[in-house]
């Protein structure tokens, strides 16, 4: 259900805001009156969602510290201190048995969907704390709980976000500051094109997955909770 305007004068950072899942939840969090902060390594795709919500770009590649701090320091230089949401919904998503799986890739799923998040997180928890207030909403998945093939690189780096945030959640208690993880089933993003799951009996069809809008809603439901209400973990699958 929305409530236009409900989230009127919420900074939120938004991190793999330039397609996808992030695209959808800095759409819907404009919607109802949040200012956007997109943060994401496609530019020029980053500054289209960002004139399309009226949010604000910033560039960066969550695998390159330096550019992941610049970032965020102008970001908390602008509004005068830490967003009062940040959503980590950057990712990267690619399929190969273990005997397979290169180095690079595994990698790579590491840097951009656990060591990425962190570095956020880093970079704004210290202030959030001092402010005594503020939500993150961690993206993670299904195969951060649940074991399938071909997701050795995937998986690792989601059970290591769900560590990471249990540890957050545990830090963060009577803090003033939430944290929630979000665990989408498969979900229909462009992330699935090269994998061409309605061709493989072994994958989820695409009429079968979740629809971006399922996870922007989601994180539009915590995000309007009330500050004295803990959501500590959100498992989203398609009815």
């Amino acid at each position: 259900m929305s409530n236009a305007g409900s989230l009127r004068g919420l900074h939120a950072l938004i991190t793999g805001a330039s397609r996808g899942i992030g695209a959808r939840v800095a759409e819907r969090l404009a919607e109802e009156g949040a200012q956007v902060w997109l943060l994401a390594r496609s530019e020029g795709a980053l500054e289209d969602v960002a004139a399309r919500v009226g949010g604000t770009a910033l560039p960066a590649d969550l695998t390159d510290d330096a550019s992941v701090w610049d970032a965020l320091d102008r970001l908390q230089d602008e509004i005068g201190g830490p967003p009062g949401l940040v959503v980590n919904a950057a990712g990267v998503f690619g399929l190969a048995p273990l005997a397979a799986e290169t180095v690079r890739d595994f990698d790579s799923h590491l840097a951009v969907n656990l060591r990425g998040s962190f570095l956020v997180i880093r970079a704004l928890l210290p202030a959030m704390l001092e402010r005594g207030a503020g939500l993150i909403i961690n993206v993670g998945s299904v195969a951060g709980r649940r074991a399938f093939p071909g997701n050795g690189a995937y998986s690792a780096s989601k059970f290591g976000l769900r560590g990471l945030h249990e540890v957050l959640l545990e830090e963060v208690r009577g803090t003033g500051v939430r944290a929630t993880l979000l665990e989408p089933a498969a979900t229909d993003t462009s992330a699935w094109d090269r994998h061409e799951p309605d061709t493989d009996p072994d994958l989820p069809s695409r009429s079968a997955m979740l629809d971006v809008d399922d996870v922007a809603e989601t994180v539009l439901f915590v995000a309007s909770s009330s500050p004295n209400v803990r959501i500590p973990l959100l498992q989203i699958e398609r009815a």
